[in-house]
């Protein structure tokens, strides 16, 4: 446990070291944090959800350009039918009392993943938030929601092959570039940082081919006491790590 001078010390560290331009996080621990307290798993998603406001907020304010945060992967569906009609119940609460101050905050919404399976409803809503904050040139939110990163890569192929087929591409013209300019938001940069809460120690099919090159970084915390010293703490440990890409030192 932080005592404050440690905690503020951290705080000083990360604004004074530049921040990554793009952090990803794959928010777990909601289940067990309820689990822990004899709640409902529900009441730990709606704890996470007030993290995700504090960490907009706190990536906002220290100039992260890029947040992508796993909100709900695809294999989520085979969850048991009432816990996914409760994500889906609060995703639908965030993006009608969010978005404004989003707005007001210049952060700019977007969404990675196949909207097919999701409602109408949502798919408005999703529609809606995307548009209102479309102009704006502040943090950029990424919500990986029905999101599976072998189905990206597959939609990818997929896509390269029927140009290939329509003869609008070459096999020859394929390479790194190409393919990747075929997946969910390829203006946006690969992220230099992946956080995980919770302790576990795996990707669970997140963002796999962007992290080619990212830097790892475990926590033991749960997502809902994931605050804004626990992410100024992950940025200073992104800082202690060289990146070389390959390269020799």
């Amino acid at each position: 446990m932080l005592v404050a001078e440690e905690a503020e010390t951290i705080a000083e560290l990360a604004d004074v070291a530049s921040p990554p331009a793009h952090i990803a996080i794959i928010m777990d621990g909601n289940g067990r944090w309820a689990k822990k307290r004899l709640l409902p798993r529900v009441a730990g998603h709606r704890k996470g959800a007030e993290v995700v406001r504090k960490c907009v907020r706190e990536c906002s304010r220290i100039g992260v350009k890029y947040l992508t945060l796993y909100a709900f992967s695809s294999e989520n569906w085979k969850r048991p039918e009432e816990e996914v009609k409760d994500l889906m119940g609060l995703l639908k609460h965030y993006l009608n009392n969010e978005i404004d101050q989003l707005h007001e905050q210049n952060v700019r919404l977007r969404f990675m993943g196949g909207r097919e399976r999701l409602s109408p409803s949502i798919n408005e809503l999703i529609t809606s938030a995307e548009q209102k904050t479309l102009n704006n040139n502040g943090l950029q939110l990424v919500l990986a929601l029905n999101y599976g990163s072998q189905a990206e890569i597959v939609m990818a192929a997929r896509e390269l092959a029927r140009e290939v087929a329509e003869g609008r591409l070459s096999p020859d013209e394929i390479d790194e570039k190409t393919f990747a300019e075929h997946l969910y938001l390829p203006d946006i940069p690969d992220p230099d940082v992946i956080i995980r809460t919770s302790g576990e120690q795996r990707l669970s099919n997140f963002l796999l081919w962007q992290a080619a090159y990212s830097e790892f970084i475990f926590v033991e915390t749960l997502w809902p006491d994931f605050d804004e010293n626990s992410l100024s703490q992950a940025i200073c440990e992104y800082h202690k790590r060289e990146r070389r890409y390959g390269a020799r030192p």
